[in-house]
């Protein structure tokens, strides 16, 4: 989507625009400072090319909800999220069709799903980021005499532990005996090799930063949306983490 902030503080635009990436790195993301600003852009395309307006309400000048009302008289109006500090104006900013309200500090679940709304809103289907598995796509895992089913999407990481393999998502863990090679040889358009024991879900990648490790001593370390501890990397496997997390 094309998605237009309007706030008149840096920081909580730029925030936002962290979380947006986190979101789904092939949203086009546009900032404004006040409503003038942010009416130019709109009125170049008539609200055609922007999708959703990410909208403060307490700014200098014309504030958020003056800015909603104008926003609804485009010919194509752009769906609209009220992001502010203050949760006493929800009722007019649902009264303005805005499809959704969120209160700083923004919450990466909660854009997602206002984001989701956004797009049901629009007509767009959800989207998903980079590298993310389909919806179908899961590991069978056999656990107290049950077959499990987990969907590809949730989990984080592999690691080889021993004789085992520990599948982890950000709820649990789940051992299975399958060889981390050929769980790669399967999955390998949807995880990357960062060690020589561990494979990360590529969609939940965000950052790769320097670590120190007991074990290995200096070194690097790739973050991962939903876990806490980085994972570390290989200096082998730098390069690739480092091109993986371009592309995204």
């Amino acid at each position: 989507m094309h998605i237009l902030i309007v706030d008149d503080e840096a920081l909580a635009r730029s925030r936002l625009r962290t979380l947006l990436a986190d979101c789904d790195g092939r949203h086009q993301v546009t900032e404004a400072a006040h409503a003038g600003e942010a009416l130019a852009q709109l009125h170049i395309s008539g609200g055609r090319a922007i999708d959703l307006v990410l909208l403060d309400i307490h700014m200098p000048g014309q504030d958020g909800l003056a800015l909603a009302q104008q926003i609804r008289r485009l010919p194509h109006p752009p769906a609209i999220v009220f992001v502010t500090a203050h949760a006493d104006h929800a009722l007019s900013a649902f009264e303005l069709d805005a499809v959704d309200y969120l209160t700083k500090p923004v919450r990466l679940q909660r854009l997602q799903q206002a984001l989701a709304k956004a797009q049901r809103a629009t007509g767009q289907a959800p989207s998903m980021p980079a590298g993310a598995p389909a919806e179908g796509d899961a590991l069978l895992i056999q656990e107290r005499g049950r077959t499990e089913r987990v969907p590809l999407a949730e989990v984080l990481y592999l690691r080889a532990e021993q004789k085992y393999v520990t599948v982890r998502t950000r709820t649990r863990s789940y051992i299975v005996d399958d060889a981390l090679t050929d769980l790669e040889t399967r999955h390998g358009a949807h995880f990357l090799r960062v060690h020589r024991s561990t494979l990360v879900a590529r969609h939940a990648m965000r950052a790769l930063e320097k670590h120190y490790d007991a074990t290995e001593g200096e070194g690097w370390a790739v973050r991962l949306q939903g876990l806490a501890e980085p994972l570390p990397v290989s200096r082998r496997q730098v390069a690739s983490v480092r091109e993986a997390l371009m592309e995204r």
